[in-house]
């Protein structure tokens, strides 16, 4: 499968989503998911989409998968410190939101500031 075909994979479930059907965006990506576990792009869409129907339970395991598989990303760890402040735990919850700051502080720095002309 390329990479193009499984992207747009995801995004036609993340429309169907997005159009209101959470049960059909699960059931495709789960579809991928267990044909390309190794998929952080899958993983994320399932996080986002089981948060938003308040199914937390698995919108940690799909969070901590993709999270293994990429713990530099600044969306990932902010969605975990979404998912645990939901769930009652502040120390993860902070946790993760500073994760994604100091990845976020990071990513400033290696971008050069733009100059101004005036």
């Amino acid at each position: 499968m390329s990479d193009t075909s499984l992207q747009d994979q995801i995004d036609d479930a993340t429309l169907d989503f997005t159009l209101g059907d959470s049960q059909a965006a699960i059931q495709k990506l789960s579809a991928l998911a267990a044909t390309e576990p190794e998929s952080f792009g899958i993983w994320h869409a399932l996080t986002e989409i089981h948060f938003a129907e308040g199914d937390y339970d698995a919108a940690l395991q799909a969070g901590e998968r993709a999270l293994a598989l990429d713990p530099d990303d600044i969306h990932i760890n902010t969605s975990l410190s979404r998912i645990w402040v939901e769930r009652g735990d502040k120390d993860k919850a902070e946790h993760f939101g500073a994760q994604a700051r100091m990845l976020g502080w990071k990513d400033e720095l290696k971008s050069p500031p733009e100059k101004d002309d005036i």
